[in-house]
């Protein structure tokens, strides 16, 4: 992982800090701690002179923990190896093999703790404990030596999966602002052409009429009267065209108001004039957070786009609830089509087909992004009656 060896050479903040100082401590403690234990065992398992080297090597395995983030493949191997005959450095080797299951590839944490189950034999070869099954010891420090690197690879699998999820919330979010920032160009380009020959039209009328005036001073009083009107009338409508023309270019991209979940009675209202069967039914109590509320609207807009194309004459029941600290509920059901059908239509985002069709299904993808990134759940299938439902429960902070 290139990402996490860059990230290893910046410079520490508070919290590296906090976490190297905490896990140096660690080590340090397991050091302490064995040291007394074996103090107290009288006389010391093996020669005198290996328990003090036994000691100074757990010194400065602790010590060389500060240098973890820089090189801890290097510093791990150190450690497994020195594990051999050291029993106060299994702290800092512990450590070590914890911050290369962290920030190394799980084919670098395999291979170093495959050779840490290897020196663990070693030991147990090299320096039996008197009174002590040589397989229990084995077992204890191979089940030691897996949780650490298990809780390494849990950190390390879990970053990545959240490193993904941003990276596709973002991804998705860009990506739906430039198809809206392209779609309103394009509008605006339709507009300005529109606009464009209407102007030219009337343009081209005062340039008649004027010169004819101009060319026919003589004519009579009645032709001026009728030209002139027609002068004034198109020079006015050039004008609010031009207007209005202007108004719509002006309009900054991407400065669209947002909906809320009040505007969510305007939408089924509108729905409901275009000819849709739709009921709404609220049951919340305090103000939704704006963040939420446009995460309802825009389940409530796709759920009832899609009804409206794959069950045109179903009725729609929209039900809303939710509470602080409860969260809000947000569910669409409608009833099967009116003509039969085999199989119901799934609500799906079809907006690039002209006539109702099942539909890529992009639609549900994006909401379900949309609904993992406000931190809640989405759910949807056909329900027994024929029909189809569409459920999400978003969070609401107490």
């Amino acid at each position: 992982m290139n990402g996490s060896a860059t990230a290893s050479t910046r410079r520490r903040g508070l919290r590296d800090w906090v976490v190297d100082t905490g896990l140096f401590l660690l080590a340090a403690l397991y050091g302490v701690l064995m040291s007394a234990t074996r103090l107290e065992a009288l006389p010391l398992p093996g020669p005198s002179w290996l328990f003090g080297l036994d000691q100074l090597t757990g010194v400065l395995g602790c010590v060389a923990l500060w240098l973890r983030r820089g090189r801890p493949v290097e510093l791990a191997l150190v450690l497994v190896a020195l594990s051999t005959f050291s029993e106060l450095v299994a702290g800092a080797m512990l450590v070590a093999l914890f911050t290369v299951a962290v920030h190394r590839s799980p084919r670098t944490t395999a291979a170093i703790f495959a050779l840490s189950m290897l020196t663990a034999l070693g030991y147990v070869v090299l320096r039996p404990e008197p009174g002590t099954p040589g397989v229990l010891v084995l077992l204890l420090g191979v089940t030691i030596q897996g949780a650490a690197v298990g809780w390494g690879l849990f950190i390390h699998h879990r970053r990545r999966l959240v490193l993904s999820l941003r990276d596709r919330a973002a991804r998705a979010e860009t990506e739906a602002h430039l198809r809206a920032e392209q779609a309103q160009l394009h509008a605006r380009e339709r507009i300005a052409r529109e606009i464009h020959d209407v102007l030219g039209h009337r343009l081209s009328l005062l340039s008649v009429h004027a010169g004819a005036l101009e060319y026919h001073p003589g004519a009579p009083a009645e032709d001026v009267a009728r030209a002139a009107k027609v002068i004034r009338e198109s020079a006015h409508q050039a004008l609010q065209d031009l207007r209005e023309v202007i108004g719509v270019l002006r309009a900054p991209v991407g400065e669209l108001p947002q909906p809320t979940l009040a505007d969510v009675r305007q939408l089924t209202a509108e729905s409901g004039r275009a000819g849709m069967r739709v009921d709404l039914w609220e049951e919340l109590t305090g103000t939704v957070p704006d963040r939420v509320g446009r995460t309802a609207y825009r389940i409530v807009q796709e759920a009832l786009t899609n009804a409206r194309k794959h069950a045109p004459a179903a009725e729609v029941r929209i039900h809303v609830a939710g509470a602080p600290g409860r969260g809000v509920t947000v569910e669409v059901r409608n009833t099967a089509p009116a003509a039969a059908a085999t199989t119901p239509a799934p609500m799906t985002d079809t907006t690039a087909a002209p006539a109702p069709a099942a539909g890529s299904g992009q639609g549900l993808v994006g909401l379900a992004e949309r609904v993992a990134l406000a931190g809640g759940r989405l759910e949807h299938g056909p329900t027994a009656a024929g029909g189809w439902r569409l459920a999400a429960w978003l969070p609401w902070p107490p």
